[in-house]
């Protein structure tokens, strides 16, 4: 489960299209008006800018979600395999013996 967002979505949504300038002077005043760390600020700039396709060295946010999705999926597919591994090996040993090899 994912921590709770200590900043509303409205917050976020309100302040990144603001200092578009990239001045670090105006990051910080505004991160003081708004109340906001600066470098919580700072990240939103870049990730509006990365979904935006002005950063290519970010992800964007559908491409992080996607992977955060498929890292769940890969993690409940080990859990199943392992399952199933340790289901093999039970019933392999309990027909052991009386097994013939041909």
């Amino acid at each position: 489960m994912a921590a709770p967002k200590k900043y509303p979505d409205e917050l976020r949504a309100r302040a990144v299209p603001v200092p578009r300038v990239g001045a670090e002077a105006t990051i910080r005043r505004l991160a003081e008006q708004l109340n906001v760390h600066h470098e919580a600020l700072r990240n939103w700039i870049r990730q509006a800018e990365a979904d935006a396709g002005e950063r290519s060295a970010r992800p964007t946010t559908e491409m992080a979600g996607e992977n955060r999705r498929l890292r769940d999926e890969v993690a409940e597919l080990r859990r199943v395999n392992e399952i199933l591994r340790a289901a093999s090996s039970y019933f392999a040993s309990e027909l052991g013996p009386t097994r013939r090899r041909s």
